[in-house]
């Protein structure tokens, strides 16, 4: 019993590896995983589940971006090493604050509210298709325009906190935290890389969060089988994420991200299908 849970983790740690950093929606693809195969587990596990196997996708993003997000450098000073505070890091951490802020205020305040009313298929299918809609169109308005904004390094408090506002968007399933940010960043004149990467280190205290809250939520009723199973889920997310992340970053530094909004199009009138079907 516990074996063929397992397994179904490590498919869904799969799917969260991939989605979670993909401009598509990782709750769409979880809702059809779902689905077809659930968890034969306690009432409530896979809404922890689904949120909490968040934690190996962070850890990826911590491991690939350790040199660019640790504020704390050595230098050598007169034959002797000494450990000092990067100010340009410093400065990126407070910017994804910054950035953070109205997701994590509003996320708060409305976390209920999204599970008990906004967590439906059709919710998730029509945000799908909007938002695909949005990239497509976002992607040709910037075809042959240069970015004002090339680096995170450059990003400003004020832009951080407009991507943030776009981020709070995230909060309704189907969006897409990453994409969300992506979108966001893109309309306000980020690079591509720029853009993708600053989505990265916001979802560090954003999905921490979001995972924490859950966590407390659930865990004094989850049984130490289900620890077992999670575990498993947010190792398979974190080495997937490895690769996800650097399939991305790779894929923008030569193509648009229009290719993507395609894909939610189409994963939405799927949705849209098994919902009339089922």
């Amino acid at each position: 019993m516990i074996f063929l849970e397992i397994i179904k983790a490590i498919l869904y740690g799969i799917l969260q590896g991939i989605t979670e950093w993909l401009p598509i929606s990782s709750t769409g693809h979880m809702i059809i995983l779902e689905r077809i195969l659930p968890f034969s587990l306690s009432d409530g596990f896979f809404d922890m589940f689904k949120v909490v196997i968040q934690f190996g996708s962070i850890l990826a993003i911590l491991v690939l971006y350790w040199n660019k997000l640790n504020p704390f450098r050595a230098r050598t000073v007169g034959g002797k090493k000494e450990v000092f505070l990067s100010k340009k890091t410093v400065r990126l951490w407070l910017m994804v604050l910054i950035g953070t802020l109205p997701a994590g205020v509003i996320g708060l305040l409305i976390d209920d509210i999204v599970d008990s009313f906004l967590s439906g298929v059709l919710v998730v299918a029509f945000t799908l298709i909007f938002y695909g809609v949005a990239f497509i169109v976002v992607e040709r308005r910037n075809e042959g325009k240069a970015f004002s904004i090339n680096s995170v390094y450059e990003i400003g408090p004020k832009t951080a906190l407009e991507i943030g506002a776009f981020q709070v968007l995230a909060l309704i399933p189907g969006t897409s935290r990453s994409g969300a940010t992506i979108l966001g960043a893109s309309i306000l004149g980020v690079s591509r890389t720029a853009a993708a990467e600053f989505s990265f280190f916001l979802a560090i205290p954003v999905m921490f969060g979001a995972s924490l809250l859950k966590l407390i939520k659930y865990l004094p009723s989850v049984l130490f089988s289900e620890v077992v199973v999670l575990l498993f889920g947010m190792a398979v997310a974190f080495f997937v994420s490895l690769i996800a992340v650097r399939f991305l970053m790779n894929f923008v530094r030569r193509h648009s991200f229009e290719s993507f909004g395609w894909y939610r199009i189409g994963l939405g009138i799927l949705l849209l299908l098994l919902y009339l079907i089922f």
